[in-house]
This record gives C-alpha cells, structure tokens and sequence, in this order.
C-alpha cells in the first residue's frame, strides 16, 4: 500500500505545491481546505493520488471527516499548513479580540486539532510532522500574525520532545516572501513586491515549490536525524535564527 500524507490548506500555494510534490513521491495524499471547488481544481492538478476532505480544520466538529478520510491507514506525514491573514481595522477592543483569536484558530489551533486527532494513526516509527510558519514570526510586522505563527516555534518543541521517543520528527518550515499563493491577494503592492524581494540575498522572491522541496528533505531519508528545528526558507531574508 502506498504511503499516505495528509495535507492542510492544500487548496492553494504552499499547499497545494507540497501535495503535488508527496504525490510526485508516489504518497497517496489527502487535501484538507474550507472551499470544495479549490481543492477539487487541486486534486485535477495534483492527480489520481488525491483526496479531498472540505473541513475547517479549526473546528473540532469537523476533524473527524478527516479521521474518516484515512481510514484507519497509517499517517506517514502531516503538513499542518492552513493559516491566513486576519486583516482588521479592530476600532473597538471587542474588535480587536475578535481578530487576534480569529488568527490564532486560524494558524494555532488547526494544527493542534489535527494534530492530536491524527496522533494514533502517525506511523510509528518513521511518522512526520511539519507546520508551516512564517518569517512574520521571526521578524515581526504582523501583529497578531506574527505572534500565532511564533507560537507554532514553541509548540513544535513539545511535539518534537513527545513525538522522537517513538520515531517521529516534528519540524517549522518558516517561509519568507512566497508569491504565487492568496496570502497577499488584494494586499500587495509593487513597492512591496520589490521591497520584500530586495531584502533577500538572492534577489528573488520565494515561490510554492522552494517550501515544497524543504518538505521533501523533510520526509525524505536526509531528515530522519532533524526533529525540533525551525527551517528558514527565506532567501536570506532573516539570518540563522
């Protein structure tokens, strides 16, 4: 039986550009995302080995049809990459409240539910885990963006600690400037665009496939000694830390 990865926010981007490549792997992979007609549109693309579970991986109700969608098959990989800009105005602090839990269910509290309600199927051993940060978290300028993605750099220490006892590694990839996904939809402007490319040493922006090949490290032989580690895919846009 091929081997199976699971993959939030595979709709688009970052996503959608990992699960293309597990797939390219021979994994047979299961895209989780909030809008069906996206992740159908990425299942044509990725190919036959696809699934599509149309969850909103923050609410606990609706992770079991992702349980459901394994089957009770072992869990060789989980990408934990849903997450979104919360963007807001917060005129009132009622407002401001709202955004800052909204952003942390959004990046935080996905990871954590799919997390735990996959943590028996995780293959034993050999399992890996992986959540998608963000330069923001390193470098701050995203308010409550920055602070949920740091929060995934703590948490992965936990996992990382409870997880490598039985032969599973837990790792941050943390992308810097990655266009070609809707993070920036309607947000960025070409002052920005040239800004955020000149402040890497590469002179270039990132693009999904840059993520989806430290993904591919990650699962492949050469990470099976790297567990509780923040992997910067940046351009050298925030140095060594």
């Amino acid at each position: 039986m091929a081997r199976l990865a699971v993959v939030t926010g595979g709709g688009t981007g970052i996503g959608r550009a990992t699960a293309g490549m597990l797939a390219g792997e021979g994994y047979d992979v299961i895209i989780v995302g909030r809008r069906s007609e996206v992740l159908a549109e990425a299942a044509k693309w990725i190919g036959p080995q696809a699934t599509t579970v149309t969850a909103d991986c923050a609410d606990p109700d609706q992770i079991p049809a992702v349980v459901e969608a394994v089957g009770g098959r072992a869990v060789d990989v989980l990408v934990n990459n849903a997450g979104a800009y919360v963007a807001g105005d917060d005129p009132t602090l009622a407002d401001l409240a709202a955004r800052w839990r909204a952003t942390f269910d959004s990046n935080v509290t996905t990871a954590v539910l799919m997390t735990e309600a996959l943590r028996p199927l995780l293959r034993r051993p050999g399992g890996r885990v992986i959540l998608t940060s963000s330069i923001a978290a390193q470098r701050g300028g995203g308010g409550p963006y920055s602070a949920a993605k740091a929060a995934l750099h703590g948490w992965v220490f936990d996992l990382a600690t409870q997880f490598g006892p039985e032969g599973i590694t837990a790792n941050v990839i943390s992308p810097g400037y990655v266009t070609d996904s809707e993070f920036f939809t309607g947000r960025m402007t070409e002052e920005g665009h040239r800004t955020r490319v000149e402040a890497t040493l590469v002179k270039r922006a990132g693009v999904p496939d840059d993520i989806a090949e430290a993904v591919r490290w990650l699962v492949g032989p050469g990470g099976t000694f790297v567990t509780g580690q923040i992997i910067n895919v940046n351009g050298g846009s925030v140095l060594g830390r």
